[in-house]
């Protein structure tokens, strides 16, 4: 429920209760967040502020859920803005409404004749709760930070989590105490980034099981930061929303600016219970609706078979092995299109290569269609290459200022889609390939992040971070409506663009290029953190791995992958008759347990490296499925012990002919023989 008790507004989830007065500024002082309270213990919670001295607001010290600039504040505002001559804000309290479970709070600013609309939006079986900002002009104003949430908290101290990483080495799961002073996680390349994501978690003592876990999302894809700010009196401080970096939004009276959504979530079940929230929400909620309940189905992938050799002939080839194992998607990787014999020519001419495929695209449509497959499709919209008939004929349709260099990167420009006519060209070729094609599914790539972020023709250029990631999210809300048949992967070199903004127009995501199985599993555990499996696409790929050189058994390969929604990425030609064989053995195996790994609650049961093997759960509330990795023997060691979690430990279980009860799974757990240097096992556990 939301009640309001005055200015005192309370939002109360299941397990969750989240608390805030409105003061005479329009500011909103944080007064609690935590665990479920009665409503009447609404008006009896302390007022959370310290009066301190006058170096500090006379109103006392604070933590905000909205400040605007000017104040005695200093920590990150809310919300900056100028017209052309006033600077400062002065905000009251207008109309406060309630619907259902939304709460929307109007502020009016009456130097900037703005009008703010807060909104809180609470889901209470997740006990998340969504925020945006609306700003609405009365005359001219430049806003200079929008952010999509200010979040306090009071007299804690404070374990941040977040990831940190690199191409081929994202979610790398970074944990450390939060000292006074601030620190910030962002992205300023254009998109969401491999080196940091928009997402965050604050424990005090949380273990895997136990303790108070707060944590959050941004739903956007373009520039982002969360910044966290700790003082001396024991309130934090965590804004976030569009990065304020090299940002301006102008808007003339009577337009309105809605912030990209954040979330909010707690929880009092450690961070086991912080996921399963979340993945909960995700499913439920963000994934697109017309498909969040259908299994995903396994793919085949051709780019690490062929890289840019690509001919129908070979396509065919592996489409007849792809058939065979059991795939069930066929996806034309790059080299397809245009002149593209490498990176370094082609993007932005997506005309099929009529010397690769004489006859286009549909022959070998029909083909993938007449194998009982469907039929995908590899696209880059966003770049193009210098060596291409696009940019010759349009070289004003970058990001580029006069008398500079442009940079490329991997032999690219990126296309300045904040300018109107390449958004409609890029819209109108992807429109018109889905309406020749009987394509089902399409990979989208983005392969380097923005230099020279200048735009001679869009005015005020600050404005081209947000316009562009704003025209991806048009280009492909367009595309899903048109084409409802489609389904669409986002990959940005891997994980470069995976956020709640772009997962709520997507089916899944390429987690990272790198395919090692073993790197996987660390990639993949951080994933599984902050997003839900079911959007991580897992590949198979061929031994040794290019990547690492690492040649790891087929078993190990599979199981790793099956940790998500299974894709097969190696050359099949290649493979012999014996690993055909079990390819198409494990395929069988994992579509008979996909639908509780993608649609069941996960349990991280064992990481690498906290107990030297790598082992998840997953259970539909039924049956129950373990994925095993072990890592290399040592010192004559070959006992592995996985203690389950998420039993009903009164139930009878079978395992292998055994009958145990849920408790001794979760007290006593699975004993495992480790016969061979990364051994793997996928055991399914039955109620009895």
């Amino acid at each position: 429920m939301i009640v309001r008790h005055d200015n005192r507004f309370a939002l109360i989830g299941t397990n969750l209760t989240y608390v805030f007065d409105v003061d005479a500024r329009g500011r909103l002082v944080h007064q609690y967040l935590g665990g479920r309270l009665h409503e009447s213990d609404i008006t009896e919670l302390p007022d959370a502020r310290v009066l301190h001295s006058s170096f500090e607001t006379p109103e006392g010290v604070a933590a905000y859920e909205f400040s605007s600039f000017g104040d005695l504040v200093y920590t990150e505002s809310t919300l900056k803005s100028h017209t052309s001559t006033e600077r400062l804000h002065a905000f009251s309290l207008g109309d406060a409404r309630i619907d259902g479970e939304t709460l929307e709070l109007d502020l009016v600013d009456s130097i900037q004749s703005l009008h703010v609309t807060l909104q809180f939006t609470l889901h209470p079986a997740y006990d998340i709760i969504a925020r945006k900002m609306t700003v609405t002009a009365g005359e001219t104003v430049t806003l200079e930070s929008a952010q999509s949430f200010s979040l306090g908290l009071i007299e804690r101290d404070m374990r941040l989590s977040h990831f940190s990483g690199a191409w081929t080495s994202e979610f790398q799961l970074q944990q450390g105490p939060l000292l006074p002073g601030k620190k910030t996680i962002e992205s300023r390349r254009g998109l969401t980034s491999h080196q940091s994501n928009p997402w965050f978690a604050l424990d005090s003592d949380a273990t895997e099981t136990d303790g108070e876990v707060v944590y959050g999302f941004l739903g956007h894809s373009g520039n982002w930061a969360i910044h966290f700010e700790k003082d001396q009196f024991g309130f934090t401080q965590v804004t976030g929303g569009i990065n304020p970096f090299d940002f301006a939004k102008t808007l003339q009276a009577g337009e309105s600016f809605t912030t990209p959504p954040a979330y909010i979530g707690y929880t009092q079940r450690g961070f086991g219970g912080m996921s399963q929230n979340a993945h909960d929400f995700e499913r439920d909620v963000i994934m697109p609706e017309t498909t969040r309940d259908v299994l995903r189905p396994v793919l085949y992938n051709s780019w690490e078979a062929t890289y840019f050799d690509v001919s129908e002939d070979g396509q065919k080839r592996l489409v007849d092995e792809a058939a065979a194992i059991g795939c069930e998607l066929f996806v034309v990787d790059d080299g397809w299109f245009g002149e593209r014999h490498s990176d370094a020519a082609g993007l932005g001419d997506w005309h099929v290569n009529t010397t690769k495929f004489p006859n286009g695209l549909d022959p070998l449509v029909r083909y993938v269609e007449e194998k009982g497959l469907q039929f995908g499709l590899w696209v880059e919209p966003e770049m193009v290459n210098p060596d291409s008939d696009l940019y010759r004929a349009h070289p004003e349709w970058i990001y580029y200022t006069d008398g500079r260099p442009s940079t490329t990167s991997r032999n690219q420009f990126v296309l300045n889609l904040a300018l109107p006519e390449v958004e409609a060209h890029v819209t109108k070729w992807l429109d018109e390939l889905l309406e020749r094609h009987a394509i089902r599914y399409i990979k989208w790539d983005m392969n380097r992040a923005f230099s020279e972020p200048d735009s001679p023709h869009l005015g005020d250029a600050k404005e081209l971070w947000l316009r562009h990631a704003e025209a991806v999210y048009r280009i492909l809300d367009t595309l899903r409506e048109k084409h409802p048949d489609v389904a669409f992967e986002s990959c940005a070199g891997g994980g470069g663009r995976i956020d709640l903004g772009v997962l709520s127009r997507v089916e899944q995501v390429w987690t990272s290029d790198n395919t090692d199985a073993l790197d996987r599993l660390t990639i993949q555990e951080g994933f599984s953190y902050a997003y839900n499996v079911k959007m991580m696409s897992c590949w198979v790929t061929d031994a040794p791995n290019w990547l690492n050189n690492r040649s790891l058994p087929l078993a190990y390969r599979f199981v790793s992958a099956m940790q998500g929604t299974l894709g097969i990425g190696g050359n099949l030609l290649e493979w012999t008759k014996e690993e055909l064989a079990e390819a198409k053995e494990w395929i069988a195996t994992y579509k008979t347990i996909r639908a509780i790994v993608q649609h069941g609650t996960s349990h991280r049961l064992a990481s690498l490296k906290r107990d030297g093997f790598h082992a998840v759960g997953y259970t539909d509330g039924e049956d129950y499925v373990v994925l095993v990795n072990a890592d290399r023997r040592q010192y004559g060691k070959n006992r592995l012990r996985v203690k389950l979690r998420g039993l009903d430990p009164e139930r009878t279980y079978e395992l292998e002919g055994r009958r145990v009860s849920g408790r001794y799974l979760m007290e006593q757990g699975i004993n495992l023989t480790q016969q061979t240097d990364y051994d793997a096992y996928c055991l399914v556990i039955h109620p009895a």
